[in-house]
C-alpha cells in the first residue's frame, strides 16, 4: 500500500470518529448521561463540607453535598456524594477535578454514582 493511500484510510478514520459515532459509545460521558451525581475520594479527613463546596462549586450550583463521617472519630472517611443542578456541570467538574493535586494529595476515585453500584 502506497504512503498517499495510507494517508487517505487514516483521515477517513478520522472523520469518522468526529462524527460521534464511535466516540459516543466509548465516552463514559454518554454512559452516565442521566447521572448528576459525582463520588470524589481520596480528600483529606480534616476536610468539612464548606471546604468541598467551595472547590466543587467552581462548576455550578451543588445541590447536595454528603460527606461521609466516621462516628467514632467524627472525622471524614475521605469520600463524599455530591449532586449538581445539571449532568453537563458533573461532567464539567469531573473532567477538569479528577486527579488534581491539592495540598494533601490527589483527588481520587472522581467518577458517577452510579460508577460505584456496578
Amino acid at each position: 500500500m502506497n504512503p498517499f493511500t495510507k494517508v487517505q484510510l487514516v483521515n477517513k478514520l478520522n472523520e469518522w470518529d468526529a462524527d460521534g459515532a464511535r466516540i459516543a459509545k466509548a465516552s463514559w460521558h454518554s454512559q452516565y448521561k442521566d447521572s448528576t451525581w459525582i463520588f470524589p475520594g481520596g480528600l483529606p479527613h480534616d476536610l468539612t463540607e464548606r471546604d468541598i463546596f467551595c472547590v466543587f462549586s467552581q462548576y455550578s450550583e451543588t445541590i447536595n453535598i454528603n460527606l461521609v463521617w466516621d462516628r467514632k472519630t467524627a472525622k471524614s472517611k475521605g469520600f463524599c456524594f455530591i449532586c449538581y443542578e445539571d449532568q453537563r456541570n458533573m461532567v464539567l467538574a469531573i473532567d477538569n477535578l479528577n486527579g488534581k493535586i491539592y495540598p494533601s494529595g490527589p483527588l481520587l476515585g472522581l467518577g458517577s454514582r452510579e460508577e460505584l453500584s456496578e
